[in-house]
């Protein structure tokens, strides 16, 4: 028997990598996993945007491998309890929804899940409540819902949703969903805006058993490997990890092309907010706090005639004269300068780095682990030097390098080393030295972080110079 209000399943979708947001937005370190509009990461915000809704259960991630200790740090400093669940390779988005489907109906058989990008802005949290609760009661009755932006601009970067008859004559209304149309082009989109299109926002509301049924349908092979993948699926820690060889026989699709644009009871919900999906550093600028003169400042910022501009200053005084519409974003690695109607083509800067194999694509000079975090200070030829953060209580991997040697030296905190056959306490300003092949764990059995500095020294310091014997992480 029906539940007469079934419960609504947050599925946050926090993969992807955000290049366009490049230098901030790294692979290891992307932008649903950075602060960029307020002091809270993009995916808690869209935590904190789902817990103000009403009967919503615990919500379900999905993330890819890479991110997941990041994932689960910024869900436990929110206090919220969530599944997280590991996607092995990326198969875009209808895949990563099935996933989550299962595990809704694993929990509740009649459950409706809400499903959410990580990395959207909504300016209007309670028309967003509203509007999920409207879509709701279609959902339950087993037809799914997206959810269509009112545009505040021809924009050319997303969507559109043109809108069939009202659906039921409620108020303010819904409406069928006539057809989805792909990005458009400056003058369709001047057109769409004239004839009362939506943007496509690519935020749903489906009954979960409905939707896995509707991709059965439409995309078998695809149901087929996501079933068999989370049967297989294994618990590791916080996270639930699915069977790679069955989901990497996925094919890769989005939830658009494999259900939405093929059932033909679709309805959509107009939301009529301050929306961005922060595609880009002009969609930053477009949302942000300008000044009298249309500047977006971050940081340490001095602006002589300098107009309709954003500037984000990471570590360093960032000084400009005399520009009009542009970007600059400072790190401590790579410095991006670009007209600010071009922001876009940052990806093009992106797929050049790939090429080259820089490792200014995938990583900040600071670099998360489960454990705590290193930052690169200096390096050279034949040497490399980082400062290690090691949280309290938490233990790196026993392992062994075969082309380099270290020196630890402590700068704050107590380590727990082995060193080989040795096993040591060290305290500020002491040091040890592990030679080259020799077994070693650093541990931090304090109540403060530990600090290092490593100083590493030898024919090649790459990362992947590292045999791993015993690792909490499961690495």
């Amino acid at each position: 028997m029906k539940k007469e209000h079934a419960v609504i399943i947050p599925v946050i979708l926090a993969g992807g990598s955000g290049t366009r947001l490049w230098p901030l937005s790294r692979e290891c370190h992307p932008k649903q996993l950075l602060a960029l509009v307020n002091d809270k990461t993009m995916l808690q915000n869209t935590l904190l945007r789902v817990q103000g809704l009403q009967g919503v259960g615990a919500p379900i991630i999905v993330c890819t491998e890479e991110h997941r200790f990041l994932v689960a740090e910024q869900v436990r400093a929110m206090g919220i309890v969530a599944t997280i669940i590991i996607e092995p390779v990326g198969r875009d988005t209808a895949p990563a929804v099935a996933v989550a489907a299962l595990e809704a109906v694993r929990q509740d058989e009649d459950a409706v899940i809400l499903v959410l990008p990580a990395d959207h802005v909504i300016g209007n949290e309670a028309g967003f409540a509203e509007a999920v609760a409207r879509g709701a009661s279609r959902a339950g009755q087993g037809r799914p819902v997206t959810f269509g932006i009112v545009p505040q601009s021809p924009h050319t970067g997303y969507g559109y949703i043109k809108k069939g008859a009202e659906a039921d004559g409620e108020k303010p209304p819904v409406f069928t969903v006539d057809c989805f149309v792909e990005k458009p082009c400056l003058e369709k989109a001047r057109q769409y805006l004239d004839e009362g299109y939506l943007w496509n926002s690519g935020m749903f509301l489906f009954q979960a058993a409905g939707f896995l049924a509707t991709l059965k349908e439409f995309e078998p092979g695809m149901a087929d490997c996501v079933a068999r993948a989370y049967a297989a699926r294994t618990h590791d820690l916080d996270f639930t990890r699915l069977d790679s060889v069955a989901f990497s026989a996925s094919p890769a699709n989005s939830v658009d092309y494999a259900v939405m644009e093929r059932v033909r009871d679709t309805v959509v919900v107009p939301l009529d907010c301050a929306w961005s999906d922060v595609g880009s550093w002009e969609a930053l600028w477009e949302i942000g706090k300008q000044d009298e003169n249309g500047n977006v400042f971050i940081g340490s910022v001095l602006a002589e005639d300098v107009t309709g501009s954003y500037i984000h200053a990471g570590d360093k005084l960032v000084a400009a004269i005399g520009l009009s519409d542009y970007v600059i974003v400072e790190t401590k690695d790579a410095l991006l300068v670009a007209a600010k109607d071009r922001t876009q083509e940052v990806k093009t800067i992106v797929k050049r780095l790939t090429m080259e194999k820089r490792e200014e694509v995938r990583l900040h000079k600071k670099v998360f682990r489960p454990w705590g975090s290193y930052e690169r200070v200096d390096s050279g030829e034949r040497f490399q030097v980082k400062r290690i953060m090691v949280n309290p209580g938490a233990t790196l991997s026993l392992q062994r390098h075969f082309h380099r040697a270290e020196h630890w030296v402590v700068v704050k905190g107590t380590a727990h080393i082995t060193n080989g056959d040795q096993s040591i306490i060290l305290t500020e300003n002491q040091s040890t030295y592990i030679p080259l092949g020799a077994k070693h764990r650093l541990e931090n059995p304090g109540t403060i972080p530990l600090e290092i500095i490593e100083i590493q020294t030898g024919s090649y310091l790459g990362e992947d110079d590292i045999e791993r014997f015993e690792d909490l992480y499961g690495r």
